[in-house]
């Protein structure tokens, strides 16, 4: 299927170069309202550098590892990664995002803005005089998906009482190199990430309207280093979950939570398949080529479904016994021939 565009948003600041985007990867299209009021979520801390200022430091030092060792002599230059060669063509600001509600299908989106976005279940919408109740109106606004094709009536029920306290929703800001959590909702939100206590099992809390870290891009890129060289054992982590309403993370599986949403920032996850040769079967570089049906089509897929309704009678009816027919031994033609049809 064709992947339809998000909603416009705003560029982020980085090198205007012209370069040619690899097949994997598509540019967003960005334009938008202008940056928004950061007096709600606080004082920036210093400067700290943006992912465009970051990359080209850090990304260099990742090329004499394996992947570049097993190039080709001649041309080995133009053979390296195009996301390493220009690091600014990563998919900084991207952050795919996926909806679970307990035991259904899970609901997943991608959102490019270069504030970050807002994750709220109401009917009012932010506006630019209620900053303070709802964060920035520049902030994509996602809304959780309808709770009503849950099948279960007590789920629904406790799924709705948590959903009615998300009106403020929960904030994910990216700042820098990093992306941060703020917590406007009643509800409680619990999380795991790179950035939580290490091989902590319990139960990790986001304060109310107090920013948390979630995902630093240096500390990431610099494992990733360190995993390539063999210093360490297991890649770097990049997935958030969060869970709202219940304590994460506790003994019970992530499955059984009535409402969990993962966050994955999606240059880190592309810089990881790259290097395990997995890139070339990520969902992000597939591009299906199929022609809308016409009326021929349709007439086909109608004989198709036929047959196969055909077939599922014939394994569900077991064959009736024709009557022996004069000249014919048994098992021989297909139907009994009567002397009315030769006349």
């Amino acid at each position: 299927e064709a992947v339809q565009p998000g909603p416009p948003v705003a560029p982020y600041s980085l090198p205007k170069e012209e370069v040619k985007w690899p097949p994997a990867l598509q540019p967003p299209v960005v334009l938008g309202p202008p940056a928004p009021n950061p007096s709600l979520l606080g004082p920036t801390p210093g400067n700290p550098a943006g992912f465009g200022e970051l990359l080209p430091e850090v990304l260099p030092s990742l090329q004499p590892g394996p992947l570049a060792a097993g190039l080709p002599p001649t041309g080995e230059q133009q053979l390296l990664p195009d996301l390493l060669i220009s690091p600014h063509m990563l998919p900084l600001t991207d952050l795919e995002i996926k909806f679970q509600y307990r035991g259904r299908p899970p609901r997943a989106l991608t959102i490019s803005n270069p504030q970050g976005c807002r994750l709220f279940y109401s009917q009012l919408e932010a506006t630019q005089e209620q900053v303070e109740l709802f964060g920035p109106v520049s902030l994509e606004q996602v809304r959780f998906p309808s709770p009503e094709d849950i099948p279960s009536d007590k789920q629904r029920f406790y799924t709705n009482q948590l959903l009615d306290v998300l009106d403020r929703g929960l904030i994910l800001q990216l700042q820098g190199q990093d992306l941060y959590a703020i917590r406007l909702c009643q509800c409680k939100v619990f999380w795991s990430g790179p950035c939580a206590s290490a091989h902590s099992s319990h139960p990790n809390p986001i304060q109310r309207e107090v920013k948390t870290k979630l995902f630093s891009l240096e500390h990431f890129l610099n494992e990733l280093i360190l995993f390539q060289k063999g210093q360490t054992n297991t890649p770097p982590p990049f997935e958030i979950f969060f869970c709202f309403g219940e304590e994460w993370p506790d003994r019970k599986p992530r499955e059984k939570k009535l409402i969990t949403v993962q966050v994955v920032p999606v240059a880190a996850r592309l810089l990881l398949e790259m290097f395990s040769g997995e890139l070339s079967w990520s969902a992000d570089s597939i591009r299906l080529q199929i022609s809308n049906p016409d009326l021929k089509d349709r007439m086909v897929e109608q004989f198709k479904e036929l047959h196969h309704i055909w077939l599922s009678q014939q394994q569900l009816q077991p064959v009736a016994q024709a009557p022996p027919v004069a000249g014919l031994s048994a098992g021989q033609g297909a139907w009994p021939m009567h002397p009315a049809g030769m006349q």
